[in-house]
């Protein structure tokens, strides 16, 4: 039945793209986060659904698509160079066979970022991606919070809608971008205009935001900590009574501290004591080993060269008896371990080069999007413009709360995040394209002043 139900919605949109091929570029989208594929079971499984919606989006660009307005910017030849480059390091990678894996997605995630501005030339067009981003994550939040609530949880024991601990299904990657993307749904219940200003619409808002501070809850995320933390500081930008703000922050977290379980509890801990935690132990111990490797090949290993790395490390061990606590330290080898953030992914894979693209491809994205804010927020008043200024601080949310989260998880190529670009780099090149043609009709009636002065008679007729 869930086969039949996922078709039939994928099938019903393909036929709305005949007439809106943009539609097909939404659907791509919502299979690529949602990926329904795997929540199928029979039918579904063995279609090639997002290669279809994948051909789909592009074809309908070029075939049936408006182009006008579409630009290629800094940031799309920034990503262009970034999978130039990976390609070429996956060719010579330490493990070909791995390398080619991960390749097979990496290369279709940068490609649709690259593509995604050249369709997005419209207001329309920008908040419907917004709007489908959110609620297509929306809908894999909506499900954790209620197993959450629920009773069900746990490290790595929360499954969500399939049994695969990877991709956006993974738990801190989830809390990830569930965090970063409220700031994008309470711009769509401000200044969007799919769905009508109505209280229900403020209401299943505050629901979802309450349901994405679950997720690291529920996952006991320490990433998603983090992300929350962050995303507090980073709303005191735009809270006109801060110490209130900051206050009713304190109140929640207070009121909300005795339904926390123990479990929580302890994992939190962790952040304080990192020397302790196993897991925090050898993230420093491979970014250690990630140093030393570059030192020796400055242009990386390719995709997953991680696997070569082996060390060891020192890790206290308590053991408590009865009201005595003794601490002992022992030495613990391991090996193969993933890199556990995405700046020393970027740079134990691509090297120093692949690392300084990816970084400026963000820090280009956060200048970007403070100018925007900085040269419309004195549109205000204007409903056709107003929704500028605050879209690019919602998008720079987005971002900072993503590279908080990519300091301490390997999701340098995170597709969401990368639309998150894409949905950036389309909102600079809009702004760029609205200024363009002002200053051209400014310059057209300077002209037209200067001849109407230059005829005889011209003014007073």
């Amino acid at each position: 039945m869930i086969d039949i139900v996922l078709l039939a919605f994928i099938g019903y949109v393909l036929l709305l793209g005949l007439r809106r091929p943009f539609l097909w570029v939404l659907l791509y989208v919502y299979i690529d986060i949602l990926a329904p594929q795997r929540i199928g079971y029979s039918l579904i499984v063995s279609l090639p659904v997002s290669l279809i919606a994948f051909a789909a989006a592009f074809g309908g660009w070029l075939l049936l698509d408006r182009k006008e307005g579409a630009r290629f910017t800094l940031r799309q030849g920034l990503m262009l160079a970034l999978l130039g480059y990976c390609w070429w390091s996956t060719g010579r990678a330490d493990f070909p066979v791995e390398a080619a894996t991960k390749w097979d997605w990496v290369w279709k995630a940068l490609l649709f970022a690259i593509f995604l501005p050249f369709t997005l030339t419209t207001r329309a067009r920008i908040e419907g991606l917004a709007t489908v981003l959110v609620l297509t994550v929306a809908m894999i939040v909506i499900a954790t919070g209620l197993k959450v609530v629920t009773g069900g949880g746990g490290y790595g024991e929360l499954n969500f809608f399939v049994d695969d601990n990877s991709g956006i299904y993974e738990s801190s990657t989830l809390a990830t971008v569930a965090i970063g993307l409220i700031p994008i749904l309470w711009w769509a219940v401000r200044h969007g205009t799919i769905f009508p200003r109505h209280w229900t619409v403020t209401v299943f808002a505050a629901a979802l935001t309450f349901a994405c501070l679950l997720v690291p809850v529920g996952t006991e995320a320490r990433t998603g900590l983090l992300c929350i933390a962050a995303l507090c500081i980073l709303m005191l930008r735009y809270a006109k009574r801060r110490l209130l703000f900051i206050f009713g922050a304190g109140a929640l977290a207070l009121v909300a501290l005795p339904f926390l379980p123990q479990s929580f509890y302890d994992r939190m801990a962790t952040l304080g004591a990192p020397s302790g935690d196993e897991s925090a132990s050898t993230r420093v111990a491979v970014w250690q080993w990630t140093l030393d490797y570059v030192a020796q090949r400055p242009f990386g290993g390719g995709f997953d060269a991680y696997r070569s790395n082996r060390f060891t490390y020192t890790m206290p061990v308590r053991v408590t008896e009865g009201n005595t606590t003794s601490v002992t330290y022992r030495e613990v080898e391991d090996k193969a371990r993933a890199f556990h953030s995405s700046i020393f992914e970027m740079l134990g894979e691509q090297g120093w080069p692949g690392l300084a693209m990816w970084s400026l491809l963000h820090l280009v994205g956060l200048w970007q999007m403070e100018r925007i804010q900085r040269r419309w927020r004195s549109e205000e008043e204007d409903e056709a413009t107003r929704w500028i200024a605050p879209l690019a601080g919602a998008l720079q949310m987005g971002a900072v709360i993503y590279l908080v989260g990519a300091t301490f998880q390997g999701i340098a190529y995170q597709p969401v995040m990368l639309m998150l670009v894409g949905l950036q780099t389309a909102l600079a090149t809009y702004c760029a394209r609205i200024d363009s043609e002002r200053r051209g009709l400014v310059r057209s009636a300077a002209r037209r002043g200067a001849a109407n002065a230059a005829i005889p008679g011209a003014v007073a007729a």
